[in-house]
């Protein structure tokens, strides 16, 4: 299987600021109307949100929720493991984050440290981090089987693109506070990184929860594109839910 990042096209970008949030606006829209009928079908929903640093992850997920009902929904910024969350499975954590039916949950950050940070910084054993494919497989196929959306998106850009996205941040007196040192650490590992997140795509990517890789250099492209996915996947799942329950409608009616 070939290299999935190196086909990712990051020219794509949108042309006008007008376009932007026209677009924007109609997909918050749409999202707002999709949000009722998920809460209504008891519909539970997981999006996750990995990438690089500076990639632009929280920038998309602030168009995400910003116009949506904020009681219906949860961000859960993921960081390190305490003392505590470190004496049980490394999924652990997790589960007790998951979403009532009806609601959803977004992940900045999620399970899938295990085979990328944890990975490559050494928290995880080889053989702990090897087994994590299969155990992430199994744990979201779980979910998937009790009805839950789950989707999950890489936000990809360039190494010069992060470089000058670093560098912004370094110099501008709101933003210094989210770049860090091990923010510059894990550039230094990027080709590191790139080997796992490759692996990662390649070993998670199912029908149940698929990833979709978002190409970030462009933020507007960026933040629209996600938005899009996040309601094509509410309204496939929606569209599949009346589906069924027209087959049952249907037999009760026969069986009357």
């Amino acid at each position: 299987m070939g290299k999935r990042l190196d086909a990712v096209d990051l020219s794509l970008h949108i042309e006008t600021k007008e376009d932007y949030k026209s677009k924007l606006k109609k997909a918050q829209n749409e999202l707002l109307h999709l949000q009722q009928d998920i809460f209504q079908q008891n519909i539970p929903c997981i999006f996750v949100f990995e990438g690089w640093d500076a990639a632009g992850k929280g920038g998309a997920i602030k168009r995400i929720t910003e116009k949506i009902d904020p009681r219906g929904f949860q961000v859960h910024p993921i960081a390190a493991p305490t003392s505590e969350e470190q004496q049980f499975h490394y999924l652990h954590r997790f589960w007790k984050r998951l979403p009532p039916h009806g609601q959803i949950a977004l992940f900045d950050r999620s399970w899938y440290g295990r085979v990328l940070v944890e990975r490559i910084e050494g928290f995880a054993t080889k053989d702990e981090w090897q087994r994590g494919y299969d155990e992430i497989n199994q744990f979201e196929k779980l979910l998937h089987d009790d009805g839950y959306v789950i989707h999950k998106f890489w936000f990809h850009i360039s190494k010069v693109e992060q470089h000058k996205r670093f560098i912004k941040r370094q110099h501008h007196p709101l933003k210094r506070w989210k770049l860090t040192d091990e923010d510059w650490r894990n550039r230094e590992k990027w080709d590191e990184y790139e080997v796992a997140v490759e692996d990662m795509l390649e070993k998670t990517d199912t029908s149940y929860a698929p990833w979709t890789i978002i190409e970030g250099n462009d933020k507007w492209h960026a933040r629209l594109k996600t938005l899009n996915v996040v309601i094509e996947a509410m309204k496939s799942h929606l569209q599949k839910n009346s589906a069924i329950q027209g087959i049952i409608d249907q037999n009760n009616y026969i069986n009357q």
